[in-house]
């Protein structure tokens, strides 16, 4: 039992703090669950770790959700922002194509690769914003961009950011649209996987909820703290992180 805790206790961890950093949790918990043998790690626990991080920016953004009723602007730019992954993450997984890209040499070279690609989108100067920039064009530009994310390793935080800072809006604004578009993402994910649950014997248990309250937790203090953050400082810290760990698996790759 205590083992079973800390097991999900990690997977939370990895799953609440990559997914809102340019760093990619798919990687992380395909990996992590590789290299450690996992034996909690399931079905039932991905969608419960992916319903507490969608829970997690429902709650830290409730009241911007709450406004959207007065602001239609910006729902229909998260819809359609959200078609795109919406539409290829269902072929993707329809046809088991996603299956075939979850192996560590592909982890290894997006992670190096869309680190670097950060790093030159995030030297961009600013003179977008959120409030008065946003419009179809751009939210289609980044709703494209966040197709990439359904390849292991390469981060949808990360691309979609990637893609804001490429039309220069500001880290802050670039990060609120990616946490936004983030909501429909892990719904639609959320969904698929518990579409797949309902087709296999699932055996619900207690650790499908602590999944989802760790999850709540470490997601909640990430996106809050993250955007305390790059309001400061760069993102160069999570560049040299990506190249770190690219490098890493290289080593394990190819030697």
């Amino acid at each position: 039992m205590f083992q079973e805790f800390i097991e999900i206790l990690i997977l939370s961890a990895i799953q609440g703090v990559s997914e809102f950093l340019p760093v990619s949790s798919s990687a992380h918990l395909i990996l992590i669950s590789n290299i450690y043998n996992l034996n909690t790690s399931s079905l039932l626990i991905d969608i419960s770790l992916h319903l507490g991080s969608l829970f997690a920016i429902i709650f830290y953004f409730k009241k911007d959700l709450f406004d959207l009723r007065h602001n239609q602007k910006l729902l229909i730019l998260i819809i359609v922002g959200s078609i795109p992954l919406i539409i290829f993450g269902y072929i993707l997984h329809s046809t088991e194509l996603v299956y075939l890209l979850r192996n560590i040499k592909v982890i290894a070279w997006m992670t190096l690769f869309f680190g670097i690609i950060l790093y030159f989108a995030d030297q961009r100067k600013i003179d977008q914003h959120m409030s008065t920039n946003l419009n179809i064009k751009s939210i289609l530009f980044i709703g494209l961009f966040q197709i990439l994310a359904l390849i292991p390793g390469v981060s949808r935080a990360g691309i979609t950011i990637t893609a804001a800072r490429f039309l220069k809006f500001n880290r802050v604004d670039s990060s609120k649209i990616a946490f936004l578009l983030s909501i429909p993402a892990l719904s639609g994910a959320s969904f698929l996987g518990i579409q797949e649950a309902f087709k296999q014997s699932i055996e619900i248990n207690y650790l499908l909820g602590v999944a989802v309250i760790l999850s709540f937790i470490f997601s909640y203090l990430t996106v809050k703290y993250f955007l305390l953050y790059i309001n400061k400082f760069s993102l160069n810290v999570f560049v040299f992180y990506r190249i770190i760990i690219a490098s890493i698996l290289f080593l394990i790759i190819y030697f």
